[in-house]
C-alpha cells in the first residue's frame, strides 16, 4: 500500500480508538467529529490506492458515490450521511447520545466495507 494511503489507514485508526473512548466518556460531541475523521480518512485511504487524490468534502461525496454504483448492496451512501450528520453533530451538540452510539455503528459498518476495498 502507498504510504500516503496508509497514513489516511493510521488516521482512521487512530480517530475510531479516540470515538469509543469518547463514547465511553458521553462526550458525544467530540466523538462525533472523530467518527467523521475515521470515515473521512477510510475514503482518502481506498481512494489514493485508486490513484486518486481527494481534497474537499464535495470529493468525498462523489468518490462514495462511485464506489456506491460498484457495490449498491452495501448502502455506502447512506452509510457515508449517517457520518456527516455526526460531523454536523460537532458544530450544532443537537444528537442524543443514542443516536452518536448508533451512527457510531454505521461508522464501523461503512469503515469494515471500505477496508475490503484497500
Amino acid at each position: 500500500m502507498a504510504s500516503k494511503a496508509k497514513r489516511y489507514l493510521n488516521l482512521n485508526d487512530k480517530y475510531l480508538k479516540e470515538a469509543e473512548k469518547l463514547i465511553e466518556k458521553k462526550d458525544y460531541v467530540q466523538a462525533s467529529e472523530k467518527l467523521w475523521g475515521a470515515t473521512a480518512e477510510i475514503v482518502k485511504a481506498v481512494a489514493e490506492k485508486r490513484g486518486k487524490r481527494l481534497r474537499t468534502h464535495g470529493d468525498l461525496w462523489d468518490f462514495v458515490r462511485e464506489l456506491d454504483i460498484e457495490h449498491p448492496e452495501w448502502g455506502l451512501r447512506y452509510l457515508f450521511l449517517q457520518a456527516s450528520a455526526l460531523h454536523s453533530n460537532f458544530y450544532e451538540d443537537e444528537l442524543p447520545g443514542w443516536a452518536v452510539e448508533s451512527g457510531a455503528e454505521s461508522v464501523k459498518a461503512f469503515i469494515e466495507k471500505m477496508k475490503s476495498l484497500l
